[in-house]
């Protein structure tokens, strides 16, 4: 019988959560692997020297460790919902808005310890313009058309984490949409079965699956 791709993963990483969103939806079946970031395991570093998760390790021992590229390749297994499709030609500008001036910004809103020189304000701002464009966006219920895609999924994670800087602020930010957005993907049958906790992984441990076979629940948000 052969053996199941691996999964390296940790529970509340953006990253982590996309790359397992896109796996659950397509009904792959993985082998997941809780990582303790700090007590990264030898297994992962082996695999991936950028020792960062998430890392899938497939069945013929090739390595695929970065998060879009796992989401490429779980959907090109299946594609369910048809993420791919719906995806627009803009995609590829909306994530590269997430992973570039957001996520700058959230790092900096999220961890103002590590940013001694840094403006506070100012990168709330600079996050704000880029929710801003995505609620826009949001007049057609998800980013890229009425059912949720590719760059929904990817960029969900990260909003999620913004939100939970200061929630009372994020509540009264003037996004009507995103936040309807938001609490749809919070509340679907997908993310509750990526966000699963799981023991961390040690060598010789049983295997732990990740949920799957979840696609078709809150396509939209309305």
């Amino acid at each position: 019988m052969p053996s199941l791709p691996v999964l390296y993963s940790f529970r509340r990483c953006p990253y982590a959560i996309r790359a397992r969103l896109a796996l659950a939806v397509a009904g792959t079946p993985v082998a997941l692997r809780e990582v303790v970031l700090r007590h990264k395991p030898a297994a992962l570093l082996a695999a991936s020297p950028k020792a960062t998760v998430p890392v899938l390790v497939l069945a013929d021992a090739s390595v695929i460790d970065e998060s879009l590229s796992i989401m490429h390749w779980a959907l090109a297994q299946c594609d369910p919902e048809g993420w791919l499709g719906h995806a627009a030609p803009e995609t590829d500008s909306l994530i590269a808005l997430c992973d570039g001036p957001f996520k700058h910004a959230l790092d900096r809103c999220k961890y103002p310890e590590r940013f001694p020189d840094g403006n506070c304000e100012a990168s709330w701002s600079a996050a704000q313009r880029c929710l801003e464009r995505w609620e826009d966006r949001l007049q057609q219920g998800q980013l890229c058309g009425p059912s949720r895609s590719l760059a929904d999924a990817a960029i969900f994670p990260f909003v999620r984490q913004f939100a939970a800087i200061e929630p009372g602020r994020w509540a009264a930010m003037p996004l009507p949409r995103l936040h309807t957005w938001l609490a749809a993907w919070l509340a679907s049958d997908l993310f509750a079965a990526v966000m699963e906790k799981h023991l961390p992984w040690s060598e010789g441990d049983a295997p732990v699956r990740l949920s799957c076979n979840v696609a078709g629940s809150a396509q939209s948000a309305t």
